[in-house]
């Protein structure tokens, strides 16, 4: 496995892949990484020639400096991950490296109502953040496709979005949740729970399957209306939103025929920790 901290290195030695007809599958990250992350990776190494993972703890994507601040930055242990995953290339940039001075970084791309409500309604300035972050490493690497979590569901979309308002040739792969023995979505944010928010955390995945047992019997307003009300039983538990929307568009709809894709996504605050989770309720074609 080879390290890279340098941008024009890196370039170099994709370029004489890609003379040698290699496919590239890349996995972008802050680090801090898991079995979830790990699931992205082993899925690139799988279906392309050479996978790379980059590790950059994104200051542009931060509306919280003390959440910045707080973000584990482990790469030694990350590295020995990705190596036993079969990870072929790490990109781990400097912030300097990823944000030269005079460099226009910013993606070009309106987002529109896509990138307003969930957590763009409460992370001011979050999916600019990850738009610039997103179209610079793709610029840097050109993988012919980029694996993301469904975790972060309103950002897969956004960032498929992206891809095609650019016409860059890079596919969005999304991949299935990660989840803990209890049900707990994985995410590097996991670790800042105390021993009894961590215990309550896995709640947050009962509530949602039973979201998508009632989707059927319940309508959309009702569903909604008792999920929203369990979250906020979970003890600790304080929900920023639970919004039901079209899972290609990301619109807020009013009944469940409203979209062939429906998903549940919500955001739940226990303690310190946000805790993001969804549930596809029907998958569309």
């Amino acid at each position: 496995m080879i390290l890279f901290e340098n941008v024009a290195d890196l370039q170099h030695y994709l370029k004489e892949q890609r003379a040698a007809n290699a496919t590239i599958g890349f996995t972008p990250t802050m680090g801090a990484l898991h079995d979830g992350h790990l699931s992205l990776v082993r899925r690139a190494v799988k279906e392309t020639d050479i996978s790379i993972c980059s590790i950059f703890v994104n200051p542009t994507q931060f509306d919280d400096k003390g959440d910045l601040d707080r973000y584990p930055r482990t790469l030694g242990a990350d590295m020995d991950m990705l190596r036993s995953a079969g990870n072929r290339l790490i990109f781990a940039p400097t912030v300097v490296e990823m944000y030269p001075p005079g460099l226009k970084t910013a993606s070009g791309v309106d987002f529109g109502d896509m990138a307003k409500h969930m957590e763009g309604a409460h992370r001011s300035g979050h999916f600019e953040g990850v738009a610039q972050v997103v179209k610079r490493l793709v610029d840097i690497v050109q993988p012919e496709y980029m694996y993301m979590g469904q975790k972060d569901y309103q950002q897969q979309a956004l960032m498929g979005y992206m891809m095609r308002q650019l016409k860059y040739k890079t596919q969005v792969v999304t991949c299935p949740i990660m989840r803990e023995a209890d049900g707990l979505a994985m995410s590097s944010r996991n670790r800042h729970l105390l021993p009894e928010e961590r215990q309550n955390a896995g709640q947050i995945n009962k509530v949602l399957l039973r979201l998508k047992a009632n989707f059927k019997t319940h309508t959309l307003t009702e569903a909604k209306q008792e999920a929203l009300r369990d979250l906020e039983n979970i003890p600790g538990a304080k929900p920023d939103y639970l919004e039901i929307v079209d899972g290609v568009t990301l619109k807020r709809i009013e009944n469940f025929e409203d979209a062939k894709s429906v998903v549940a996504c919500t955001t739940v605050r226990i303690g310190k920790v946000r805790l993001l989770d969804n549930m596809v309720l029907t998958a569309g074609e």
